[in-house]
């Protein structure tokens, strides 16, 4: 498998990891308002904005495995396909996302009920400082929710 830069046609594969990995992580704790918007088009909306800054794990035939958005200094969005939960494949996407995002001070958020992704970034080595709001996209307009946010060096010091 290899990390590469997503592009356009990876939209509708894109998003469907998206949809799911969002609905399994976060649509327990959600507020009803916002899950009711996490439809599919609205991840492949949400794509199309983002794909210059997406990457993409691909497995040798093609397929996605999963896929990482970066926002600067931020892991924006880090999401592996179901079906390839327990293989590895997260710990390959966190080493190329933290190259690309080297060498500064990168930071995530992660929502405070979703403890598996939070167990994941601290075995990679990402330290949760604080727990604070933050505006996720949706298609209504920004929804305000408390996240806890990792941070990690990674200038190499």
């Amino acid at each position: 498998m290899q990390v590469e830069r997503a592009i356009a046609a990876d939209v509708p594969a894109l998003a469907e990891v998206w949809h799911a990995g969002w609905h399994e992580g976060h649509a327990a704790a959600a507020p009803p308002a916002l899950v009711a918007t996490r439809i599919p088009a609205e991840f492949e909306e949400r794509l199309g904005r983002w794909w210059p800054n997406t990457f993409v794990m691909r497995c040798p035939e093609g397929d996605v495995a999963g896929f990482f958005i970066l926002n600067e200094d931020e892991l924006y969005q880090f999401y592996v396909a179901t079906r390839f939960h327990g293989q590895g494949v997260a710990k390959e996407m966190m080493a190329a996302a933290e190259a690309a995002l080297a060498p500064r001070r990168a930071w995530l958020a992660c929502a405070l009920d979703n403890r598996r992704a939070a167990r994941f970034y601290e075995k990679c080595g990402w330290v949760r400082t604080r727990v604070e709001p933050y505006a996720t996209e949706s298609a209504q307009g920004p929804v305000t929710l408390d996240i806890g946010r990792f941070e990690k060096d990674l200038s190499g010091s």
